[in-house]
């Protein structure tokens, strides 16, 4: 049940974005858009009652759980910046917004952006231990928890690694490509030598 859930929820938070903008932009009604969007953190709490009813009904703890607390923490590191950019694009198209700054894609600012998100990674992963470590406290009994610890392990494994790419942009940074037209610049027809237009010049005063 809590993988079906799962799926619900992240099919519910397309949709509710999906209607969100839907009225914001294309209905022209923008406050009851914005409560359309508002409503996508009740897709989690939902998946978070769910997921302690089944603990507290007495299931085993198990990878089903760990993916629930993963995909909340994931969500609330990540879906705030999703909703944001999607909104961006689509006031653009539909609202006659100005188009949305694109993030940087060379130099200090393509890491500082990368740095960013990476952010977004560690809160998820920050979300998904603490919602792990109640889950353990929960039930009590160190001998059902493996799963639930092993998914924390998971989120900071993943956070490590992102951080890592992250981290490659600062070190390592993108440059930008040679501007068009960047080869040597035409030269003026006087300043090429004598020799190169035909033997004019000082040799054809001599010859005279």
């Amino acid at each position: 049940m809590i993988v079906t859930l799962i799926v619900i929820c992240e099919i519910g938070f397309w949709v509710l974005l999906a209607a969100g903008l839907a009225v914001r932009y294309l209905l022209r009604m923008p406050r009851t858009g914005l409560a359309v969007l508002l409503m996508e953190p009740l897709l989690e709490i939902v998946l978070l009652v769910v997921t302690a009813i089944d603990l507290k009904n007495g299931a085993e703890p198990s990878w089903k759980h760990g993916l629930a607390a993963l995909y909340i923490g994931y969500t609330v590191g990540h879906g705030h910046r999703t909703i944001k950019w999607l909104d961006g694009h689509a006031a653009h198209r539909f609202g006659g917004a100005p188009p949305p700054v694109k993030p940087p894609r060379h130099g200090l600012g393509r890491a500082k952006h990368e740095g960013k998100v990476w952010l977004g990674t560690a809160v998820a992963a920050a979300v998904t231990t603490a919602l792990l470590q109640i889950a353990v406290w929960y039930v009590g009994d160190p001998s059902r928890t493996g799963s639930l610890q092993d998914w924390m392990q998971v989120a900071w494994r993943a956070a490590a690694i992102h951080g890592l790419i992250a981290l490659s942009y600062a070190i390592w940074p993108k440059k930008a490509p040679a501007p068009a037209g960047s080869a040597l610049p035409a030269r003026h027809p006087e300043d090429v030598p004598d020799l190169l237009v035909g033997g004019t010049g000082k040799d054809e005063e001599q010859i005279r």
